[in-house]
């Protein structure tokens, strides 16, 4: 059934552009050219955003810091990963998370703790390289201060609810 739904649509757009007698073709060609200023607009701070990722990732900072981290939360590298990645990579995150529901089971406490912390959280550097670079904000120094304290606040109150709930 969801195979026919997108083809479903784009006719019913079709359909209803023609009935209201608009030039389909015209109106597709002026919206792909919006759209790739958008992309030419965003594509810098996304790239930006990628390149910082991997340095981080290759450096080995992160993996230090999971490291650093691992004695004081007492949960497995896999959740710590995972609230350290989640600011910076959902796709990430999803594959971390993904690698806990199968080595421990949707039901176990690192699971649920994974799945909290994927739910109070937010990718922010992501939301922050895209939605601010795409309307031209540079100075998002406070946006980044607050963004990132309401993910440690996330963090933090996934392992308190899931303590208080699930051990």
């Amino acid at each position: 059934m969801s195979n026919y739904i997108l083809p479903f649509m784009v006719l019913g757009i079709v359909l209803y552009g023609i009935s209201k007698k608009v030039d389909l073709y015209d109106t597709f060609l002026e919206g792909s050219k919006e759209s790739f200023k958008m992309i030419v607009t965003i594509f810098p701070n996304l790239l930006a955003m990628i390149v910082g990722v991997n340095i981080l990732v290759e450096s080995g900072f992160l993996e230090f810091l999971i490291h650093l981290l691992i004695p004081f939360l007492k949960v497995p590298i896999e959740v710590v990963s995972l609230a350290i990645m989640r600011p910076i990579s959902g796709n990430a995150t999803l594959a971390l998370l993904n690698t806990i529901y199968t080595k421990y089971g949707v039901d176990h406490f690192y699971s649920l703790l994974g799945s909290t912390i994927q739910g109070c959280t937010d990718t922010t550097f992501y939301v922050i390289a895209l939605y601010y670079g795409s309307i031209g904000i540079k100075k998002i120094r406070y946006a980044l201060k607050t963004s990132l304290l309401a993910d440690v606040v996330g963090i933090c109150a996934s392992l308190v609810i899931c303590y208080l709930l699930f051990s």
